[in-house]
């Protein structure tokens, strides 16, 4: 493995897995949040989010963490190995909830940008992420099913579904 994808629904514990495949590795993990959302939560135009995308993908030794279609044959492509972390909802949940509390009641700072998630935002907005998990579930199953046959083809393609898959592979990478 020198060329990673992890991906997932939000929540699924993406961030969690490749940080901790990549450092026995020694693998660089590139998140695509980091990529992808600037100050104030902007988001960087597709042809700017792509270029940066290219350019973290140029050499080996990658773990891409995220879901962003518009850079997933940039990733998918190179990649040597997909992780598909298709956890139950109510896991991904519950992992949501508690990483959301813990970001508004610490006020993290994310990927450098100065954004923040808030209270209400996360709780009583049409942009909340526990919204945007509930939303995203199912319609993530189906696509990145589909994805993984027409992209992991020549790849290994490992499908993570319940948090004692996950442990094993952690152990046996």
């Amino acid at each position: 493995m020198r060329r990673v994808a992890v991906f997932g629904t939000t929540g699924s514990g993406k961030s969690w897995l490749a940080e901790r495949l990549a450092e026995p590795a020694g693998l660089r993990v590139v998140e695509l949040d980091a990529l992808y959302w600037g100050r104030d939560w902007q988001p960087a135009p597709d042809e700017l989010f792509r270029h940066r995308v290219e350019r973290e993908t140029l050499d080996d030794g990658w773990i891409v963490v995220g879901n962003y279609a518009q850079v997933r044959d940039l990733v998918w492509r190179p990649a040597d190995t997909l992780i598909w972390l298709d956890l139950p909802l109510p896991v991904v949940m519950s992992r949501l909830l508690r990483r959301t509390v813990k970001r508004v009641a610490t006020r993290e700072e994310l990927w450098g940008t100065g954004n923040r998630e808030t209270f209400a935002n996360s709780f009583f907005s049409r942009n909340s992420i526990l919204y945007w998990a509930l939303q995203t579930h199912r319609r993530n199953r189906t696509r990145f099913a589909r994805d993984c046959a027409n992209y992991g083809i020549e790849k290994r393609v490992v499908r993570l579904q319940s948090r004692r898959e996950v442990e094993a592979f952690l152990q046996a990478a």
